[in-house]
């Protein structure tokens, strides 16, 4: 599905209270980004019970039901989950993962609320969501005319809200932090083969487990834990961030000149992460426009280029990873980087090389 705008979380809450209550909505998004639980949460604020039904694992004598000799004539009678007398939310979870004759007993129910000679009671709505077909998940092309019957939206992870979320549900501060720290872990791409990758659902299973092990949890078992839930790197940047907070390194400290850089072979790691968290705040914080800059991001740029000179005395590699383009395409300001390549001239010679 090819949606040129996306929406946040709380954007989406209030697109279905304002427009599902007249239209089927199809929310599409990535696996793990919280669209069941969003429209749950709608359910609870309109007051409809929700029910939801599985495409992929439907036929279409699930929708339209078995028939029935009644007074000589057959008629359809559709499942007691669907035949309801009060009116309800229908949340139709991996529509576009069922079978194209599925899709077709979706086309009354979707544009009229309507299966059979059955209709939804006055009230009820109709949500359908699914994955995109670049998240590795199974999917099917969705036929035109079933398109055609709702309005569509695509979900965006918001690090912000999610956070708000968080903190109103408990979720275990040690990923509260982490999350805070690098925003930009919360949520990847799913990878074009099998293993763990980080969503916010993701983070929401190593809480509960984090929290079922307290005072129990040892470093192998948080490896364990977070390599069973996360993507690899963030698993790995998880345990350094984790070891960091026993040890006496902190950025903070560190860019106010409190402490210094860990040097230590055994503190590889945590020096690792401290960079990856240095050169996302320095991306965060500093902007794109030298003609914006205030006096406090010239000060700022002043302490990081004198961070990043110390750091590659240690190691030129993370030196290099904090000035250099992530995977994600990110990068810091040009400017900023004019400014340290003529500061720092090794650091390009490095990057040549």
């Amino acid at each position: 599905m090819n949606i040129t705008s996306s929406i946040t979380q709380n954007q989406l809450v209030d697109v279905l209270l304002n427009v599902a209550v007249v239209r089927p909505v199809f929310v599409w998004g990535a696996p793990g980004i919280g669209k069941s639980s969003l429209v749950q949460q709608f359910a609870d604020r309109v007051g409809l019970p929700c029910v939801s039904l599985l495409g992929s694992q439907l036929a279409p004598e699930d929708l339209i039901g078995v028939p029935q000799i009644i007074d000589g004539k057959s008629r359809f009678c559709p499942p007691s989950i669907i035949a309801r007398e009060d009116p309800y939310c229908l949340f139709l979870d991996e529509l576009n993962a069922c079978t194209h004759e599925v899709q077709k007993a979706f086309y009354s129910l979707i544009l009229e609320k309507r299966i059979g000679e059955f209709t939804l009671p006055e009230g009820s709505v109709v949500i359908a969501a699914g994955n995109r077909a670049q998240d590795s998940a199974i999917v099917k092309p969705l036929s035109s005319a079933l398109v055609n019957r709702m309005f569509h939206v695509q979900l965006k992870v918001s690090h912000q809200e999610w956070l708000e979320w968080a903190y109103q549900n408990d979720i275990h501060p040690l990923i509260l932090e982490y999350i805070q720290t690098r925003p930009d872990h919360l949520w990847t791409l799913p990878p074009k083969h099998e293993e763990p990758f980080s969503t916010p659902r993701s983070w929401h299973m190593l809480s509960d487990a984090l929290k079922e092990y307290g005072e129990r949890l040892d470093n192998d078992m948080l490896e364990i834990l977070t390599n069973g839930c996360l993507t690899p790197h963030h698993a790995g940047q998880f345990r350094a961030f984790h070891k960091q907070l026993k040890s006496k390194y902190e950025l903070k400290a560190i860019m106010e000149g409190n402490t210094s850089w860990p040097y230590k072979p055994e503190d590889r790691d945590v020096l690792y992460f401290l960079s990856q968290s240095f050169r996302a705040q320095l991306i965060k914080d500093l902007p794109e426009s030298k003609d914006n800059l205030s006096e406090h991001h010239k000060k700022l740029s002043h302490r990081s280029k004198a961070l990043i000179k110390e750091l590659s005395a240690i190691s030129m590699e993370m030196a290099q990873l904090v000035a250099g383009r992530a995977s994600d395409g990110e990068t810091l300001p040009d400017w900023f980087l004019v400014e340290l390549v003529r500061d720092l001239p090794r650091l390009a010679q490095k990057k040549d090389n």
